[in-house]
């Protein structure tokens, strides 16, 4: 009977946390906070998107990787999960997909706010 509760209580952990919200996180910036994901790094969002559906593929999706879903994470709250159109899963804040910068370098780094007039950095 106690192997069968502590089976139950783990399967319940394991599943809670498969299901947790984007790892993101507010770090500092020289602009003031900035949505980050858990590695600290800042994440953005493409002016040329539309609500729930990403453009940046390509060329674009290489400069500005995006910020996938890992295993069966679900939206919570002004996060959600946009669908690319290969099937994989973005992560979304208020609808608008988010994306790394490949020239960001540490935490705190926001080197891609701005660039073109089309990038804006993610506020928590």
């Amino acid at each position: 009977m106690r192997t069968f509760a502590l089976a139950t209580a783990i399967s319940f952990a394991m599943t809670a946390s498969a299901l947790a919200a984007p790892p993101v996180k507010t770090v500092e910036s020289e602009k003031g906070p900035v949505l980050a994901a858990a590695n600290g790094m800042t994440l953005y969002t493409y002016r040329d998107d539309q609500k729930g559906v990403s453009t940046c593929y390509d060329q674009c999706a290489k400069n500005w990787p995006p910020f996938m879903v890992e295993g069966d994470a679900a939206a919570e709250g002004a996060y959600s999960i946009v669908e690319r159109k290969d099937g994989s899963k973005q992560w979304a804040k208020d609808g608008m997909p988010l994306y790394f910068w490949v020239k960001d370098k540490k935490m705190g780094d926001i080197t891609g706010d701005g660039v073109k007039g089309e990038w804006d950095v993610a506020r928590p």
